[in-house]
């Protein structure tokens, strides 16, 4: 199924106008993820709207918005007050100015967006400001209003779209200074230096996102799909890394062949990456983008898969059954 667009509107370079979409670039729906259930009956928790002194649930038409101006007291704002500082350009982007991409921090980019056209008409118009984009070699800045703010937006053609990254105001972005200032300026020894930088030669590649692992993720299946079949899961250890104090030492063990425990330890799989059970039957996994969620076993099968699926450990689900 197509993702639904986010917003709809239109792409202005003064009067060169076009109907568009903007569509997230991106996703986290193939994640696996929990929800919140009771221990005891396996019933998924529900949250209510409560007052937090007199602990009384509160109907929605009851609830506004208000901002805190200390412990106890609130300026209350209607949304009729919000419709009156409602922005106007709620569907259009305006482009307002040209910039180059280098100037743009990444600190200030928030999430990409794809912007294509929207039905058969304005694709001449579409075609214009992105070749002219492109052309200039540059990012369009404008600004977009999405759910009732209004956000910068830098927009850079990509193929035969654009791409628009929205981004933070320098409001949002925090100073570097307040961190980093602190940091000691030590002097690093030419031979260090060497060796560190034959280390990153013996690593170097080039950027090949379709080769990264979420082992996470994969774990996270594997385990799903072990508790489905009934296993115990125990406990294990964590990983310790050495404490080791002469970094001339660590660099040399970092080298490839470099022995010690640091190398060993650095090409040692830790248990909890195994293959997903799914891939055990000789099949290929599938690719990154079918998500980890369809190499879940399925939830039908034996009573002991059911139970387990359940959160109830399968002798549990027998005595049940002897009950019954």
């Amino acid at each position: 199924m197509a993702p639904r667009a986010n917003w709809k509107g239109f792409l202005r370079l003064s009067l060169v106008t076009c109907p568009v979409a903007l569509y997230p670039a991106t996703s986290d729906s193939e994640k696996i993820t929990f929800n919140q259930i009771n221990r005891k009956t396996g019933h998924r928790i529900k949250y209510l709207r409560v007052d937090a002194e007199t602990g009384e649930e509160v109907e929605t038409d009851d609830i506004i918005k208000g901002y805190k101006v200390d412990t106890d007291t609130y300026i209350e704002v209607s949304k009729d007050e919000l419709d009156t500082i409602a922005l106007e350009s709620t569907h259009t982007i305006d482009i307002d100015q040209f910039v180059p991409r280098s100037e743009i921090d990444d600190l200030y980019l928030i999430r990409p967006y794809f912007i294509v056209p929207d039905g058969k008409v304005g694709h001449d118009a579409y075609a214009v400001i992105r070749e002219t984009i492109r052309s200039m070699d540059k990012v369009a800045l404008a600004r977009v209003v999405l759910t009732n703010r209004e956000h910068v937006v830098a927009l850079e053609a990509r193929d035969n779209g654009l791409i628009g990254n929205l981004l933070r105001y320098p409001y949002e972005v925090r100073d570097a200074a307040d961190y980093f200032d602190d940091i000691k300026d030590v002097k690093i020894t030419k031979d260090m230096l060497d060796l560190a930088k034959h280390i990153v030669e013996q690593k170097s590649g080039h950027f090949a996102p379709e080769k990264f692992e979420d082992h996470y993720e994969a774990a996270l299946t594997e385990l799903i799909n072990r508790k489905r079949n009934g296993e115990r899961i125990a406990a294990t250890p964590r990983p310790r890394g050495d404490n080791v104090v002469d970094l001339m030492d660590a660099l040399k063990r970092s080298l490839p062949g470099g022995g010690g425990k640091a190398a060993k330890a650095g090409s040692a799989k830790p248990a909890a990456v195994a293959k997903p059970a799914a891939t055990k039957k000789g099949k290929k996994p599938r690719k990154a983008a079918a998500g980890q969620k369809e190499m879940l076993l399925s939830i039908s099968g034996s009573k002991a898969a059911r139970a387990a699926a359940a959160g109830k450990p399968a002798r549990n689900a027998a005595k049940a059954r002897k009950a019954g």
